[in-house]
This record gives C-alpha cells, sequence and structure tokens, in this order.
C-alpha cells in the first residue's frame, strides 16, 4: 500500500488502481466573469469574420473586352447582354436546321409536343407546346449516349423571369457557344434543351422525353432552375443512384455549393418548388444533377425579377460550374454504361464553398457506424479514468454521467421547443413573419432562447449542485461526455431510418473525439480546464460548417414562408431550423460558458437582447413586407361565374374577385388599403359547391381557405370559354353512357369532374393514371389544360358507369374553368381601378378567369 500526495492511502493493483494527479489542478477555480461575453463574442466573430463572407463570395465576372487574356474560359457579360434582351420580352407564358464545321455538327430544331401525365394529384394535358433543341456533337464521336442540359425560357404570369429561368437560359446559350468555338473534341454528343413549358409545370421537359427522338440517348442530366435570382447555385439533387456523377462534379465544379439535407428537405416536400428534374428521373430515368439559384427568392415569380437584381459576379459563377462539369461528363467514360455505375445515393455536402465532400451510402453506413460506438467507447474510458483519478467508484460516475445525460436530453429539447414556443406565441398575435424583411431579427427571436434552451438546464445543475466528491471540471467534461452520447444516438438514429444527413451529427462527433482522444493522450483532463482550450479549438469547424449550413436554409427558406399558404405557420419552421442548427453548432462550445464564474448572468444576458427583440419587432422594423424588395403575395383573379343546372338553365350568374393569398398574415395587411368589406371565405361552400365553386389554378389542394369578393358589375372577359356538348351514347350493355365535348378558349384552361352517387368514372381522353388508382384519387378529379402553337379545339370523352343504368337523371358535375394568364389580355376598367388601390408592399399575379358549372 502507497500514498497519495495528500497522504491519503492508494490501493495498488490494477482493480483498485488511482491515478496520482495533482488535486489541486483538477479543483481549480472557474474564470472570472467577465471573460465570458469575450468568450460567447468569439463565436459571433467567427460567423461574421468567415462564415458570412464566404457565404457570400462570388467569382470576378469576366467581360468581354478580358476574353482574349481568359480564352476557353466564360465570359459573364456576353451572357449578361443576352439576359437583358430575354428580360425586355416580358412574361413569356404559353424547322429543323444542320450545321456543320470541320470538327462539330450541330442540328437545331423547334420541337412541337402535345401529350399528358399525371403530376402532384392532377392530370396535366397540353398540346403544341414547344422546346428549341440543340445537338452538338464531334465528328469523330461514335457515342450513342448524350448529356443533357436543361433550361426553360417560360415564366410565370407577370414576371420578366430574369432570375427564373432566363439567367441559367442565358448561362446555358454561352456555354454552348464556348464548346462549339473551342475546337476540343469531347466523346459524347451534348443535347442544350431549351423548354418552353415549364411552369405549367413542367410540360416542355415531359414532350421532350417521352416523345422526342434523341431522348432515349440521353444518359446523364444537367438541370438548371432558379428559386431566385442571383447568387449562388445549389446542387440540391443528385442521381438517384449514381454517385459518379457526384465524383465528376467534386472534380470539376470550381465553386461547390452542395449539400444531401437539401435533397432530402425537398423529397420531404418542405420547399414548395419543383424542377424539370422530376420529370426526367421518373418519365425517361436519366440520372443527373438538379442545380438552383437559392438567393434572393423575395422577388421570385414576381414582376421584380428582372435584369438588375443578376449580378454579372452571379452568372460567372453559374457558367464556371456549368462549363467545367459540361467537358467533364461529356468525356466520361461511365456514359458508355451509365447503368453498370449506378451504386445507391450518396452523401454530398461542400465545407463553405472551399472544397466538395462525397461518399457512398454504403461508406456513410460504415462511418456512422464507427464514430458513434467508438465515441460511446472513448467516453466511457473517459469516465473510467476520473474515477481512478478522484478514487471515486465508477458507479458514482455513471450515475453523474445518467444525470447528465438526462439534463443534456433536456437541453436539447428545450433548444428546440422555446423557438418553438417563441413561433406559437407569435402567431397567437398575428405577428407572422417579423423577420420577412429584417432576417437579422431571427436572431434574439428564435436563436437566443435556443441558446438558452441548451445549456439552461446543465448551468442550473452546475450552479446549485452541492455535491463535492467530483471536481467541477469533471461535471463540466462529463457535460460533454453527456452531449457526445446524445449526438452519437442520433446519428445511429438516422442512419437507421436511412437519413443521409446523419452526416451532420457525424462531423460533430469526430472533432468531438479528435478533441477527446489529445486531452486522454496528454492528461490534461488533470490540469484544471485546460482541456477545454483543445475542445474549442477543435469544435471551430463544425460550428463554421453548422452554422453555414444552416445560414444558408434559413435564407433560402425566409423568402419561401411567404408562399407556404394560410393554413401553415411558417415561424414554426423558421424557428425549428434555428433551434437544430443551435444544437449542432454549439452542442458543445455554449456549455463551456460554465467555465466562468457567475454563467446565469450570461444567460440573462441572452434574454435581455430577447427582450429589445421582441420590442423591436413590434414597431414598424418588424412589419413584414416591403416594396420592390420583399413583397406580400396577394394573387387573385377577376371570375366570371355561371352555374348551369340540369335541364340547362342557369340558377347563378355572378362576378367577383377569388384570392389565394400567400402566407400566413393572410388578408389582414390589405385591409388598410383596399375596400375588403364584403370579403367571405370559402369553405363553407365547398361541401355543397363543385371546387368550392372558383377556377382554382394547377394544384387546388388550398380552395378551402380561398377568398371571395362579389362585385356588382360583370367581369368583362376577353373572349369566351365555350363547351360544347357533342354527343351522348349509352354503351352496349345498359350500365355504360359515353359522353363527347369540344372546348374551346384560352391556352390554359381546366376541368373538374365528379361523378353523383352510384356512378364511376372508367375511361377518358386524358392519362389514365387518376382512374387507374380511385383509392387515391378521389373525386372531384382535377385536368388542367395547356395549349400553344396548336389552339385546335380540345375534344375529350369521359365515360361512367352507374349501378340503376338510369342515364335520363344527373349523373356527374362537370366544371369548367378559363385562364386568361397572357399579360396581352385585358383587364376591365373596373379590375384595373381595384388592383390599383393593392399598396405598394403587395405583388399579384392576376388575371380574368370564367368559370361554369355544369350536370350532365
Amino acid at each position: 500500500m502507497g500514498a497519495t500526495r495528500d497522504g491519503k492511502p492508494s490501493l495498488s493493483g490494477s482493480e483498485n488502481l488511482i491515478i496520482e494527479v495533482d488535486e489541486d489542478k483538477i479543483r481549480c477555480k472557474q474564470y472570472s466573469w467577465y471573460f465570458a461575453p469575450t468568450y460567447l463574442l468569439f463565436w459571433v466573430g467567427l460567423f461574421f469574420a468567415v462564415i458570412y463572407p464566404l457565404f457570400q463570395a462570388l467569382p470576378t465576372g469576366i467581360k468581354i473586352s478580358e476574353e482574349a487574356d481568359k480564352p476557353g474560359q466564360f465570359v459573364a457579360e456576353r451572357a449578361q447582354e443576352i439576359l437583358l434582351k430575354i428580360s425586355r420580352l416580358g412574361p413569356r407564358v404559353v424547322v429543323r436546321q444542320v450545321l456543320r464545321d470541320d470538327v462539330y455538327e450541330m442540328e437545331v430544331e423547334v420541337q412541337r409536343a402535345s401529350g399528358s401525365y399525371l403530376i402532384k394529384g392532377l392530370t396535366n394535358h397540353y398540346q403544341g407546346v414547344q422546346n428549341v433543341i440543340v445537338r452538338l456533337s464531334t465528328k469523330s464521336s461514335n457515342s450513342t449516349s448524350y448529356l443533357l442540359v436543361n433550361s426553360h425560357y417560360d415564366t410565370k404570369p407577370g414576371s420578366p423571369g430574369a432570375g427564373d429561368d432566363a439567367a441559367m437560359v442565358v448561362v446555358m446559350m454561352e456555354v454552348l457557344r464556348l464548346v462549339a468555338v473551342s475546337g476540343n473534341p469531347f466523346l459524347h454528343p451534348i443535347i442544350f434543351l431549351f423548354n418552353g413549358a415549364e411552369e405549367q409545370p413542367m410540360q416542355g421537359s415531359h414532350g421532350f422525353i417521352t416523345q422526342h427522338r434523341w431522348a432515349a440517348n440521353c444518359k446523364a442530366l444537367l438541370n438548371l432552375d432558379s428559386a431566385g435570382a442571383g447568387g449562388r447555385d445549389l446542387l440540391f439533387q443528385g442521381g438517384p443512384n449514381h454517385p459518379w456523377l457526384m465524383e465528376h462534379y467534386r472534380n470539376s465544379a470550381p465553386h461547390p455549393f452542395a449539400t444531401t439535407t437539401a435533397e432530402e428537405m425537398f423529397e420531404a416536400g418542405i420547399i414548395p418548388s419543383d424542377t424539370d428534374f422530376r420529370i426526367f428521373r421518373d418519365f425517361g430515368v436519366v440520372p443527373g444533377l438538379d442545380m438552383a439559384g437559392v438567393y434572393n427568392g423575395f422577388v421570385y415569380h414576381t414582376k421584380f425579377d428582372r435584369y438588375a437584381v443578376i449580378s454579372l459576379d452571379s452568372l460567372q459563377n453559374s457558367g464556371d460550374n456549368l462549363l467545367a462539369l459540361v467537358w467533364s461528363i461529356s468525356n466520361a467514360e461511365e456514359m458508355y454504361d451509365t447503368e453498370a455505375h449506378a451504386a445507391g445515393h450518396a452523401v454530398f455536402f461542400d465545407f463553405i464553398g472551399l472544397f466538395f465532400v462525397h461518399y457512398q451510402e454504403s461508406t456513410s453506413l460504415a462511418l456512422n457506424l464507427s464514430f458513434s460506438f467508438g465515441a460511446i467507447l472513448l467516453v466511457c474510458l473517459s469516465l473510467w479514468r476520473m474515477s481512478r483519478v478522484t478514487g471515486q467508484s465508477m458507479g458514482t460516475y455513471a450515475g453523474v454521467f445518467g444525470l447528465l445525460f438526462l439534463l443534456a436530453l433536456a437541453g436539447v429539447l428545450l433548444a428546440v421547443a422555446l423557438p418553438l414556443l417563441m413561433a406559437t406565441f407569435y402567431d397567437w398575435g398575428n405577428r407572422t413573419l417579423t423577420y420577412f424583411s429584417n432576417s437579422w431579427l431571427v436572431i434574439g427571436l428564435y436563436i437566443c432562447p435556443s441558446v438558452i434552451g441548451l445549456v439552461l438546464p446543465m448551468t442550473l445543475y452546475l450552479t446549485h449542485k452541492k455535491c463535492k466528491k467530483i471536481p467541477h471540471t469533471y461535471y463540466l467534461h462529463i457535460v460533454g461526455h453527456a452531449n457526445c452520447v446524445l449526438l452519437a444516438i442520433l446519428c445511429l438514429g438516422a442512419t437507421a431510418l436511412k437519413y443521409r444527413s446523419a452526416y451532420l451529427f457525424l462531423i460533430s462527433l469526430i472533432f468531438y473525439v479528435a478533441a477527446l482522444i489529445i486531452n486522454l493522450l496528454t492528461r490534461l483532463h488533470c490540469r484544471g480546464y485546460l482541456w477545454s482550450l483543445v475542445l474549442i479549438v477543435f469544435q471551430i469547424i463544425p460550428f463554421i460548417y453548422h452554422a453555414y449550413l444552416f445560414h444558408m436554409f434559413i435564407l433560402i427558406l425566409i423568402p419561401m414562408t411567404g408562399r407556404f399558404g394560410v393554413s401553415t405557420n411558417p415561424d414554426i419552421l423558421i424557428g425549428a431550423l434555428c433551434g437544430f442548427g443551435t444544437i449542432l453548432a454549439l452542442s458543445f462550445a455554449a456549455p463551456l460558458i460554465n467555465v466562468f464564474r457567475r454563467p446565469n448572468c450570461m444567460l440573462g444576458g441572452l434574454a435581455l437582447v430577447m427582450f429589445i427583440f421582441c420590442m423591436i419587432t413590434v414597431s414598424d422594423v418588424g412589419f413584414p413586407y416591403r416594396p420592390k424588395t420583399n413583397v406580400m403575395r396577394a394573387d387573385f383573379m377577376q371570375v366570371h361565374r355561371k352555374f348551369f343546372e340540369y335541364n340547362g338553365s342557369i340558377s347563378l350568374e355572378d362576378s367577383g374577385y377569388y384570392f389565394h393569398l400567400g402566407d400566413r398574415n393572410k388578408e389582414a395587411p390589405l385591409r388598410d388599403h383596399m375596400n375588403l368589406t364584403n370579403l367571405v371565405r370559402l369553405g363553407e361552400d365547398c361541401d355543397s359547391e363543385l371546387m368550392c365553386g372558383i377556377p382554382c389554378y394547377r394544384y387546388c389542394s388550398a380552395r378551402k381557405h380561398a377568398l371571395w369578393l362579389d362585385r356588382e358589375e360583370p367581369v368583362e372577359l376577353p373572349y369566351p370559354t365555350v363547351l360544347e356538348f357533342l354527343s351522348k351514347t349509352v354503351l352496349s350493355g345498359g350500365y355504360q353512357v359515353r359522353y363527347e365535348f369540344r372546348l374551346t378558349g384560352p391556352p390554359n384552361m381546366g376541368l373538374f369532374f365528379k361523378p353523383l352517387d352510384g356512378v364511376k368514372l372508367l375511361r377518358w381522353t386524358f392519362a389514365p393514371a387518376m382512374l387507374d388508382n380511385p383509392a387515391t384519387y378521389r373525386p372531384p378529379l382535377e385536368v388542367m389544360l395547356t395549349y400553344g402553337i396548336d389552339n385546335t379545339p380540345i375534344e375529350f370523352f369521359v365515360e361512367l358507369s352507374k349501378d340503376d343504368g338510369n342515364f335520363d337523371e344527373p349523373v356527374f358535375e362537370m366544371g369548367v374553368s378559363g385562364h386568361y394568364v397572357s399579360p396581352h389580355d385585358k383587364r376591365d376598367a373596373l379590375s384595373q381601378e381595384f388592383l390599383a388601390t393593392l399598396p405598394d408592399f403587395a405583388f399579384s399575379m392576376e388575371w380574368p378567369s370564367s368559370y361554369e358549372r355544369h350536370i350532365f
């Protein structure tokens, strides 16, 4: 039996080993409280010094005058000149030529496509949609595998569409020019598809991939779209199951910007958008990369999406990436047999734009399991070592760890719950979207409460604990261990559920494990709080990455909250993002405020900041909208409607304004500026009237939240929408009937079908997918009709069955809508007068519409 330095006996032998240390160093005092603000400001400064500028960084746009000094490089100024010409065309709503030289063969043609398909709960039927297609190949190539590059040149009604998607169109045009004049050969032909109907939705891409003679040869895709205007292009979908495409992105794209998490959020429907990538994937089985501009989504689909908001540098960023990817994939050996290289999903992300990381899902499984279980084992080793250093039993440390683990779990839950509570509180007070124009308000509204929640349970316990057996420095170290095990469990859970975003937890674990190993090897555990310095250094990289990632998501999603609809509280999503971002970025760093004395004062300071921000939000600063830059979306139609009964008589004919509002604030911000005295909600009429008696456009799931404002004078339509009843034929057997119709009207129309009791809709002219799945698609069924250059009247039939075979009584209801979305379709004087009362902070995508309800 020996003795320690303080004279206490220590048992020899492996089972009762006590490691000799200087207990004074272990039980050293906490640092002075006035260093704590400096510690917190260090992380804030790191964000603004590193993350913010790198997130905003763009390459300098190359001018035409510099082209001679930079041969073969993308010239942003030339693309910008073309963009100006396209933007001046205004809204763009819905011949073959062969050129040869010594190296290339270029074929240019305009495709006219017609088709019908099911998408997102509606049948999309179109005719005469036009695509401009360029096929570029080298004469020496014998490859039958083509690279497809796609963007769309149509726009939403009322929008010049400079960002969505003219910017990508001009980038494609400049890349096409550069490749065509380079004189460099490439292995595989390239298809440049400028499709003319993406906003309808995705009719142009469907027409190409299902009907064009080159479609079957397309083996890889580069899809370019936008949910904003300017900035960097986010790679948010890849493959699927073709990780070799990620390898080409890693090796070639000079400005990487990507994350698997965005892909999973998109697939989950959190992001209210879609792209042609879906069509090429589902109808053509073409793997690819889906990239979109995501900056400044406030102008997306508005009249403010203009040439001026697209910077030269953002075009350079897009062009550099696309040009490099086109050269790389058009020379890829994998293109000869892409199926041979199908190897599952990939995990992918960039690190603050500096480099790109990707690995296969199988590798992800191995990494997640290894580091999660390895972290747990190292935590156990560290706890064992602490018990031997202090002479306390392992059971004592296990009990303390269990308690701190529960407190860590409580902190994580509070870190999410407090922002959600703030979001709910603001929603109850009708103050939703206060951050919409001033995104920095989320710091006080959601991030500060999240940080408080994250560290509050631990701080209260460490401040008021009475047990002196374990040094404070060890308690604080066990706090980190508890968070580590919690993140390891979350990583394992996400992996088990096949979420590739488990890599977010993995990043945190890797750097905590690295710091823990160093602390174990150097015995810094036994030197007061020196171990915390190692931990802080190793937390810098995960903090930078997680703060960068969630900063990106917040900037992308805040503009989107303006079109989440009236039934969703968007603050919940923003609050949750801030909570999860705080957990990942600060789980290990934030509890270290307990290294300093009076940590409760720091929590009080954060609470004060939160209070000050709350006071700011109730001022004019917190009003969500601003003219031109951060507008409210208040879409409405000027509707003339007629309800025809079975005998042909008209039971109702009236006119009014049908409002489809974009966000949670509903019509409240408009009431001080517009006469909305008789505005009513149509929810009650939705049960008694087909489609609520309104000409809802495209996705009609939100029709029960529609608003209707009567007007005395009838809406003057530019020209009529006419439904002609051609014939009714009872089919053999007597229990089925066929109706035939002819429809003429504007290029955008809609049909709604509702069989009455005892009646089934069996067949129709349109794509049969809805009728083949009656359990999934229940009446009323929607068919969207669009025509481009072919304005031939649309003739269609429906066949129905009836249990009793009596077709001399009402069989089904059919709604017919006409949408005059063209800017050339004149609005009547009263509609223009009403539109003029719209406040300057609001934008309306508006047009005249007709609606008729028939009973046959």
